[in-house]
């Protein structure tokens, strides 16, 4: 769509920045001294500076509009009536805008401004810019370029906001829609030696396809049959998917641990018992050493799947990008059992001791449980690559 510059084309109080209306007037950003100086009358209509900087902005403002409208009519260009359109859509807003502070006195002069009306020269532009976005949007679907497609897609649902008319006009937005779509076809190829089931393959691509879609790329993890070409092709390839064998391993440690078993009189040289200040017998702790073996069992078992991932484009065929993916998952289940003198022991120490070794989850388990993994990895490879998908 065609951008529009040159003159203020944003309803003025939607404007925000700093500086009094003055300095906005010295900087020649007219929207907004204007804008300000509405909005101090509001608060004070006999505001004679603020008079004067909103007779002087509205003017230069509605003088500048209306030699850019007689500029683009001289150009005669049919793409030139969106922007007569809009030209006089913002002077009619700005027009009801002052309004709401009109009439106001200065020195002694009434300020008010004669009422134009806007509307005939607006519905008219309106009208030919629409006619222009119908015909531009039609011939751009003669093209067989996909972003011609798209931008007659946004000619024609314009011409259909500005008049709405128009005959088969609903058909043509869905027609230039579907014609400038990009679609991406996601596949799972698995490489390796190790087969598993289809429910697998499918877990691994129920990845978030609203997420990578975007305005005018789709995503898809089925084939939509022959009607349908795609125009990427993303392969998800499983090359090597290594699962360990189960290990078991074996740590020993002694664990020691002093406690008190009664106490003793300490005596003097003489063999009698030692008295304190109080008179009292003197007494010394007696400490013994319990001793246990915590004998600990480690299974452990790791699965690694390895590939990688290609974008290709169809037309022309060609590879764009091959990045590398990979996932990993592990198995871990610690079980301990104690020999010797269980007090020994601390209170963690003792919960291992009520752990048991348990069965080893098969290499398919293993492979299950890598899915979440590969499936984040996929998902990861995908989003950074979207640039390469247009």
């Amino acid at each position: 769509m065609k951008q529009i510059a040159a003159f203020s084309l944003i309803f003025l109080f939607l404007l925000s920045s700093c500086g009094s209306s003055k300095k906005q007037l010295e900087k020649g950003n007219y929207p907004m001294a204007l804008d300000k100086a509405v909005k101090q009358l509001r608060r004070d209509r006999d505001d004679s500076k603020q008079i004067a900087i909103l007779d002087r902005s509205y003017k230069i403002l509605n003088e500048q509009d209306n030699e850019r409208i007689r500029y683009l009519k001289m150009e005669d260009r049919p793409e030139n009536w969106d922007e007569i359109y809009q030209i006089n859509k913002a002077m009619s807003d700005r027009q009801a805008y002052v309004r709401t502070v009109l009439p106001l006195e200065l020195n002694g002069k009434t300020i008010d401004y004669p009422y134009v009306d806007y509307m005939p020269e607006m519905v008219a532009a309106k009208r030919k810019s629409a006619d222009y976005y119908f015909a531009h949007g039609n011939e751009l679907m003669g093209s067989n370029l996909k972003e011609n497609y798209r931008q007659a897609y946004y000619e024609f649902v314009r011409a259909k906001e500005y008049v709405g008319n128009y005959e088969g006009i609903d058909n043509k937005i869905d027609d230039a829609r579907y014609l400038g779509m990009s679609r991406v076809l996601i596949t799972l190829n698995n490489r390796s030696i190790i087969r598993f089931d289809q429910e697998f393959e499918e877990d691994l691509l129920s990845l978030d396809l609203p997420r990578l879609n975007s305005e005018w790329v789709e995503y898809h993890t089925q084939d939509l049959g022959q009607n349908t070409r795609f125009d990427y092709y993303v392969n998800v390839n499983l090359r090597n998917i290594i699962v360990s064998p189960d290990q078991t391993m074996q740590k020993d440690t002694v664990v020691k641990k002093d406690v008190e078993d009664g106490f003793s009189y300490k005596l003097d040289a003489r063999g009698n018992v030692m008295k304190d200040s109080l008179g009292n017998d003197i007494k010394s702790v007696k400490f013994k050493t319990l001793q246990c073996a915590l004998i600990e069992t480690i299974q452990s078992k790791e699965c690694r799947i390895a590939g990688d991932v290609e974008i290709i484009q169809s037309d022309p065929e060609k590879v764009l990008k091959k990045d590398p993916l990979g996932a990993q998952s592990g198995f871990e289940w610690i079980s301990a059992r104690a020999l010797g003198d269980l007090q020994a022991l601390s209170q963690a120490q003792i919960e291992k001791t009520k752990t048991k070794p348990v069965p080893f989850p098969s290499d398919m388990e293993m492979i299950f449980r890598c899915s979440d993994a590969l499936k984040q990895a996929i998902n990861g490879a995908l989003q950074s690559n979207k640039r390469f998908i247009n």
